[in-house]
């Protein structure tokens, strides 16, 4: 078994796509709106579903807003070098909720950004992302 993907709702399909392309530099790989059950899927990613897992956008029609609960922790992508993908991001447009830095209690170095329905997305430096803690 491998991961295929994983599914956010979203408030405003438009705004996540572009983020999620324009912002982090993800493919729109396909979009498909279900009339009869009004919603629409849209799948983005780095690469192609048959080579890596992807996030399903999904918007009901009509739901603007979700509640994201306590339980919902990130989504993490790992970055080359996390304080230019931080500045790209932001000159993008992206917010940025905690700047890249050391983990606490680690060395491996993280930052948080926040796409537009405020799910939290951890960017980790890709030469630590497999360390945790112990690097």
């Amino acid at each position: 078994m491998r991961f295929l993907h994983t599914m956010l709702r979203v408030g405003n399909l438009e705004r996540s796509i572009e983020f999620y392309t324009d912002v982090l530099g993800m493919k729109l790989l396909r979009r498909n709106d279900n009339e009869k059950y009004q919603y629409t899927l849209a799948f983005v990613g780095y690469a192609d579903e048959s080579e890596q897992a992807v996030l399903e956008l999904t918007y009901n029609w009509g739901t603007e807003k979700y509640e994201l609960g306590n339980a919902y922790g990130h989504i993490a992508l790992g970055a080359d070098d996390i304080y230019a993908t931080c500045e790209a991001i932001r000159r993008a447009g992206g917010k940025i909720t905690r700047e890249p830095g050391p983990v606490l209690g680690g060395t491996t170095e993280i930052a948080f950004v926040e796409d537009p329905d405020g799910y939290k997305i951890e960017l980790i430096q890709t030469k630590s992302a497999s360390a945790g803690l112990r690097g």
